[in-house]
């Protein structure tokens, strides 16, 4: 930038203002006039230039006598440094705002003469104090909330790419182990079998050798006695014991042994099975490696507020009504509310006389209901406005509840176990689950064939099948599954469970419980879900005014 009072020594004159932007490309050419704006001294083509171009035409231009007149300062505050990345000895000092393009002024004269031009150190007045600056701010902010989330889910995938992983290996080891088990098991037996009928061949053999011995030594006896008779001239016993040799010729014994030797096969060969043989040569005939991908779509919220709410939301059950309609228990408001999910309004709301907790689906539009506080069981009509039919006394604290073929499966907490009673309160079956690894059970499902449950413990962290004679089937616990509470459990028999933790997530568990991921996260408190399977969508509800929506599904 130029300096008042400058001189600069051309080839043949000194020139007190020489033109900087004939100075860039080497020439040396006295000045005729300064731009305030562009803080530059510009020769008279320059000059004249200047105040053609659109971009430029608008700045202050001082000709050669008033230079000295006026005092030139450098404007700190609106000078632009950047340098031009398509012409690099130039400074950006304009914005295109129809093509959003920045841009020097070799960039803007011949490509933007038409479009409308901010001239940087004009606009650049008070940005500091702009709307712009604190909204572009905001964004940044929001950007690295977004990045943040972003690293969360890479984090949890790559743990859960370890945890597939080291699943892929054992079941790989165990298949193999299962196979080879197998085919020595096969082997084992088949020479089993192969010694056995050696054996019994063998014997055989002997059989014949044996009878042709006897025959042998039996012949040469008569042979002996025949000549032994002829020499004494006995002609009688002679006589008599050539018609016994002749009788003893027609005996079957030597007959019988031939025969058996022949039916004797000795050469024994292993045929191979032809349609394992064939297997052997399908490339996939271990097994296939397969990738599988959880995706969860948020698709939005609904606000469950109503006038009549006095408290904090706390969504502690959710149940699918229809295709268009859920209800959901607010615990903190003592209140059913039954939600549009089209409209996304509460459009039906039953207050209650106390705390309710759990609820699940009956037929005929029937739902039941767990009071805890109460030690009662609520069964309400839900076709119209939404009324109790029945109140079934409970033995103890009811927590979560699931029903099967006219009958509830209820955790009771005191004591610790699993009540199973009909629609009229009787009680069937006390399952009893008392053991380190229940502290506070909470939910509980039944598997699809009805053979065991699946109950969550918020306590221990974990997640347990139990068969309906209370032993322990499996367990599942995993570092990101803490405070389990509400389940459910969807097409393919594999559960979906909420966390309620400060992370707030939302687990993926496969029937078997030996493998799980988290799907979600960043929810506030979730505790209770439902999953609508003709649309697979999951609506989770917590410690908030909020019904979350999220599509789920797999993708291989």
């Amino acid at each position: 930038m130029a300096v008042s009072g400058r001189k600069v020594s051309g080839s043949a004159k000194d020139y007190d203002y020489c033109c900087e932007p004939c100075l860039a490309i080497g020439q040396y050419i006295e000045a005729h006039g300064f731009c305030v704006d562009c803080q530059e001294y510009l020769c008279k083509t320059c000059f004249a230039c200047h105040q053609r171009t659109k971009a430029s035409k608008h700045h202050q231009l001082l000709d050669k006598t008033s230079i000295d007149k006026q005092i030139i300062h450098s404007k700190d505050s609106t000078v632009c440094n950047e340098k031009c990345q398509i012409h690099k000895n130039e400074i950006i000092k304009f914005f295109c705002t129809n093509h959003e393009f920045l841009g020097c002024t070799d960039c803007i004269t011949p490509s933007h003469r038409t479009c409308k031009i901010d001239y940087i150190p004009d606009k650049c007045a008070g940005i500091r104090d702009s709307g712009e600056y604190r909204e572009t701010m905001k964004a940044l902010e929001q950007k690295m909330k977004d990045v943040a989330v972003v690293i969360k889910k890479a984090t949890l995938q790559d743990k859960g790419l370890d945890l597939s992983h080291d699943h892929v290996v054992k079941e790989t080891v165990k298949f193999r182990n299962e196979i080879n088990d197998h085919l020595d098991k096969q082997q084992k037996q088949f020479l089993t079998d192969a010694e056995k009928k050696k054996l019994k061949d063998k014997q055989t053999l002997k059989n014949v050798l044996d009878t042709c011995a006897a025959v042998s030594s039996d012949i040469m006896k008569v042979k002996s006695s025949l000549q032994d008779s002829k020499t004494s001239q006995q002609n009688g016993q002679l006589y008599i014991m050539i018609k016994q040799a002749k009788s003893n010729l027609k005996l079957d014994d030597l007959k019988n042994a031939q025969e058996t030797l022949d039916k004797t096969s000795i050469q024994y060969t292993f045929e191979r099975n032809k349609e394992l043989e064939n297997l052997l040569t399908n490339q996939y005939i271990f097994g296939k490696l397969t990738q599988s991908t959880t995706l969860v779509t948020n698709i939005g919220d609904i606000n469950v507020q109503t006038i009549l709410d006095n408290f904090k939301h706390w969504i502690t059950g959710c149940v699918v009504l229809s295709s268009n309609k859920v209800m959901i228990v607010d615990g903190n408001n003592c209140s059913l509310k039954v939600v549009d999910t089209q409209s996304k309004v509460v459009i039906e709301e039953k207050t209650l006389e106390s705390r309710p907790w759990d609820i699940c689906i009956l037929p005929q539009d029937h739902i039941a209901v767990t009071m805890p506080d109460q030690k009662t069981i609520l069964v309400m009509a839900t076709n119209g406005k939404i009324s109790i039919i029945r109140r079934i006394p409970f033995q103890g604290k009811c927590g979560g509840v699931t029903y099967h073929q006219d009958h509830l499966y209820v955790v009771c907490l005191g004591p610790i176990c699993v009540i199973k009673i009909d629609i009229q309160g009787n009680v069937i079956d006390m399952i009893y689950i008392e053991n380190e690894i229940f502290a506070s059970p909470n939910y509980i499902l039944l598997s699809k064939d009805a053979t065991h449950i699946y109950i969550s413990d918020c306590k221990s962290h974990s997640v347990a099948c139990v068969s309906l004679q209370g032993d322990i089937l499996a367990v599942y616990k995993h570092k990101d599954l803490r405070v389990p509470m509400g389940m459910v459990m969807i097409d393919d028999g594999s559960l979906i469970v909420c966390c309620y933790n400060c992370n707030g997530t939302i687990h993926h568990i496969s029937r078997d419980l030996k493998r799980g991921q988290t799907i979600s996260d960043g929810l506030q408190y979730p505790q209770s879900i439902c999953y609508n399977s003709k649309e697979q969508k999951v609506y989770i509800g917590g410690l908030c005014d909020q019904l979350k929506i999220k599509k789920f599904g797999k993708k291989k």
